[in-house]
């Protein structure tokens, strides 16, 4: 019921981010979501592909240092107010939201929120009880 996303430090020049871009295009990982958080020296990429194998031992062999984590990829109708909904049932239930972001989808009407809660196992069983709709990966691709 989650999803492996890859999270990447990449330092914060100009140039790091499109070698890092050309090195997965030029191996074929198409990225499905993307989030980039940086600091001064160096910022840390979060992102979800198809096939998480391929993607860290490219990464590793170019030497970049990567890892995987679990996260939940939550269905959200595409309309005002559905984020709020989601994000209540997670707070109401004593559930943080460590961080998120988008993964767009060409199902009409739907997005997807890829989340990171403090406790999994809690939020699944919060967002299962309010039905909303967990996804895996096979779900997305």
């Amino acid at each position: 019921m989650t999803v492996k996303q890859i999270s990447v430090f990449l330092e914060n020049k100009p140039g790091k981010l499109a070698a890092f871009t050309k090195l997965l295009s030029n191996n074929n990982i198409d990225i499905r979501a993307l989030s980039i958080a940086e600091a001064s020296d160096f910022g840390i990429i979060r992102m979800i592909v198809e096939d998480v194998y391929n993607a860290t031992t490219v990464l590793k062999d170019a030497d970049y240092i990567c890892s995987v984590t679990d996260v939940l990829a939550v269905e959200v109708k595409d309309e005002a107010g559905a984020l709020a909904d989601l994000i209540t049932i997670l707070g109401d239930n004593g559930v943080n939201v460590e961080y998120m972001y988008a993964l767009t989808t060409h199902k009409q009407d739907v997005a997807y929120m890829i989340i990171r809660p403090n406790d999994q196992a809690k939020a699944i069983e919060a967002l299962d009880k309010a039905g909303k709709r967990i996804v895996c990966a096979e779900k997305l691709f």
